[in-house]
């Protein structure tokens, strides 16, 4: 179905990423553009933050350089016999508001789940440089076939909420936090 010019448009063009990130690569990235991603990106859902946040309360190294990263909220589950990966949707992105500030401080360029995120956390993405996308919810079996390879690289107790590492290969996503402070479902709700 098309679009008539005096509908509202939320979603734009089609924007290939590759991650991690060049330093100046998110400047022009806008709410509402599609991304598609590709690349080595991190996951760790609320284990995973809380272990992160305490390696540096106690001045430890982290397990992984989060400079120019993305971090993808999943806790996927575990792969059939054939397969890299079980299903891996995104989870609730505002659980890992507390701890997302800090990391942002650290270099990560970049986080990805669902739904909306808190004031501090905007305000902590336009002070580093940082955006935040969202995939399909919902669509965790579609979203494993773009992931190509997965290695736990920290935390391995903590099971599905393991910190992985994911080789991706054109993972949709919709940019909903932009570098200028900008809000996707803000817009949405103002367009109403």
């Amino acid at each position: 179905m098309s679009q008539s010019p005096t509908e509202p448009r939320f979603f734009r063009n089609l924007r290939a990423l590759r991650v991690p990130f060049e330093p100046d690569e998110l400047a022009a990235i806008e709410t509402g553009e599609l991304v598609s991603l590709s690349g080595e990106i991190y996951t760790g859902r609320d284990q995973t933050h809380r272990r992160l946040c305490a390696l540096l309360e106690e001045g430890a190294p982290l397990p992984v350089d989060l400079r120019g990263q993305l971090l993808y909220y999943v806790g996927p589950t575990p792969a059939r016999p054939g397969r890299v990966i079980g299903a891996a949707g995104p989870t609730t992105s505002y659980r890992m508001d507390a701890y997302t500030p800090r990391l942002l401080g650290l270099g990560l360029r970049a986080t990805m789940g669902k739904g909306p995120r808190s004031p501090e956390v905007r305000a902590a993405m336009v002070r580093h440089g940082a955006i935040y996308l969202a995939t399909i919810g919902g669509a965790g079996a579609m979203l494993s076939g773009c992931i190509r390879k997965s290695e736990v690289v920290a935390f391995a107790d903590a099971g599905a909420e393991a910190m992985f590492r994911f080789e991706i290969e054109g993972f949709p996503a919709v940019v909903i936090n932009d570098l200028r402070g900008r809000d996707l479902y803000e817009e949405a709700r103002r367009r109403k």
